[in-house]
């Protein structure tokens, strides 16, 4: 049986992954990062608030004592927000799109897309918690 613990941990960040989907849901692409664009144009830092899941990975990865699937964790949580970021000052700092990318953010988000961190962060977490790895 799952450790109660563990299982406090899965159920905490199943509700903040919830929390991050649901301020960010849209229904394209540019719809998502204008969302995000209003809190990173308040303040990056804000910007950086409205993910704990980031903070709970480092949490992970200091409880487990970096273990390889909590360091993984947090390189995917990390490569995540640095690539929205990137992609808020290309399209609203910069204001410089290629013809590619703007069929890309305006094209429209399949429902089941934005809950894929739902499916990929949870088995991830029990894995630093059972896993000598």
């Amino acid at each position: 049986m799952i450790e109660d613990s563990l299982l406090n941990y899965l159920l905490f960040y199943i509700v903040l992954e919830i929390y991050e989907v649901q301020w960010q849901k849209a229904n394209t692409l540019l719809g998502m990062l204008a969302r995000m664009y209003e809190h990173y144009h308040k303040s990056p830092f804000l910007f950086l608030l409205m993910h704990p899941t980031l903070y709970f990975a480092i949490m992970f990865m200091m409880l487990s004592d970096y273990n390889g699937y909590s360091v993984a964790l947090l390189a995917i949580k990390a490569l995540d927000i640095l690539t929205k970021m990137y992609l808020m000052k290309q399209v609203f700092i910069d204001k410089e799109l290629s013809a590619e990318l703007s069929l890309a953010l305006l094209s429209p988000i399949p429902k089941g897309m934005v809950y894929m961190g739902l499916l990929i962060y949870p088995p991830l977490i029990y894995m630093v918690f059972s896993s000598p790895f």
